[in-house]
């Protein structure tokens, strides 16, 4: 009974733990509705089942990843992600169109002292425009590098490289 119930509690602390925070949330929202220019939207969660996730670069939970709507019209596609800085993670949002070309990309919230660089728009303009369908960006080569921030802007790099590789395996399975 002891060996069920501890494995229980593990399962509900390791699920809590891939919980977007609501301030996240609540951030990514607000790009969405500017980005979008609307006065309010509603989010379709995709889910995909374990097994499927297990394949992807990127990690796939409840609430990380949906449809943009509005009057049940699909405007496009989000992704809400971590990926690692020097000390610490930060989030991200990836906006996508309908056909999966990256519309919009931001650093939702930095943590680090030094390389919040990463966060100007000038900078993640660089990612506009990709497919997930299209080749694998660069560091050095498609995406500039920053002074004091090699560590994120390789980092958010990997953290595209591996959405867009994601993507481009749903679609292959066809479940986009």
């Amino acid at each position: 009974m002891f060996k069920k119930l501890l494995s229980i509690l593990i399962i509900l602390v390791f699920c809590m733990g891939f919980s977007i925070p609501e301030k996240i949330i609540t951030k990514a929202d607000k790009v969405i509705v500017k980005f979008y220019q609307i006065p309010g939207f509603d989010k379709e969660l995709i889910l995909l089942e374990e097994s499927i996730n297990e394949e992807t670069p990127s990690e796939f939970s409840n609430e990380n990843f949906f449809k943009i709507l509005s009057d049940e019209e699909v405007l496009g596609y989000g992704y809400i992600g971590k990926a690692p800085a020097k000390t610490t993670d930060f989030d991200f949002l990836v906006l996508f169109d309908k056909d999966f070309i990256i519309t919009k990309s931001k650093v939702l919230v930095y943590r680090e002292e030094y390389g919040g660089e990463i966060g100007s728009k000038r900078w993640l303009k660089q990612f506009v425009g990709t497919a997930a369908s299209g080749k694998k960006l660069e560091y050095n080569e498609d995406i500039i590098p920053i002074s004091g921030a090699t560590i994120s802007v390789q980092s958010m790099t990997r953290a595209v490289n591996d959405l867009l590789k994601s993507i481009a395996l749903l679609h292959q399975k066809s479940l986009l």
